[in-house]
């Protein structure tokens, strides 16, 4: 068929570029005290099974996506976005209040969380800050520039465009978030030596997706991930990361 076909050229491309993949591997590493360690002859899935977080299935994909052509609780996929054999892109679509009560009781469980963002909104890069309060383009150029979230999605303003890894949280006496830590992969002279902080008002407006475990999920919303999801657009906005 023309997809193992393609497949096959790809994987000998691979091969090419990068050798062909290992069927036993050293793991060599220090800890967090600088000791070394050395593990011979492991298994791709022997290293997968020992130092990954737990069965990868455990985890869903939540994403924020307040437009009309989605309604809140419901599940979602895109077509043609198959890129994963075996796999398939699902997303349960929450209210932002419900995205960040999941996001942080993950956070206060001691794990991080993968997301989604519009990482050109309102970011300086070399300060390692995402905040819409640093900028004041209106003032400066006397212009309206406010968009609501559901605009910005519909006109193609603003959509996912860079994941990275959520990795702390500053609260308020009420619980709140103020500040969110944010590990980034842009090298470690970008922010504090890679490190970035994103105000509350930056994850509220440019966050979509957010990656939790799926005990913090509400029975209901269980029953929901396992229906059949609709289907979306190839040129819908929550495509555009995936």
């Amino acid at each position: 068929a023309p997809k193992e076909r393609m497949l096959q050229e790809f994987f000998n491309v691979l091969c090419l570029a990068f050798g062909k993949p290992v069927e036993r591997f050293d793991f060599e590493y220090r800890d967090k005290d600088r000791n070394y360690h050395v593990e011979r002859g492991l298994t791709p899935q022997e290293f997968y099974r020992k130092y990954t977080a737990g069965d990868l299935e455990d985890y869903v994909s939540v994403i924020h996506a307040p437009t009309k052509d989605k309604p809140f609780r419901k599940t979602y996929t895109v077509r043609y976005l198959g890129n994963v054999i075996g796999g398939a892109i699902r997303y349960l679509n929450l209210p932002m209040a419900e995205m960040k009560d999941l996001t942080l009781r993950q956070l206060k469980d001691g794990q991080p969380v993968w997301f989604g963002s519009d990482c050109g909104k309102y970011g300086l890069r070399k300060e390692g800050i995402w905040d819409p309060d640093s900028f004041a383009y209106d003032a400066l150029l006397g212009m309206d520039f406010s968009l609501t979230k559901e605009e910005r999605l519909d006109y193609r303003d603003s959509a996912m465009n860079h994941a990275m890894l959520i990795c702390g949280v500053a609260l308020d006496a009420e619980d709140r978030p103020l500040r969110w830590k944010i590990e980034n992969s842009w090298g470690e002279e970008a922010g504090r030596k890679g490190y970035f902080c994103a105000s509350d008002k930056w994850f509220e407006a440019f966050t979509y997706q957010v990656i939790v475990h799926k005990k913090y999920l509400r029975k209901e919303y269980l029953e929901e991930l396992e229906k059949p999801p609709v289907e979306l657009d190839p040129w819908d906005p929550m495509g555009t990361l995936a």
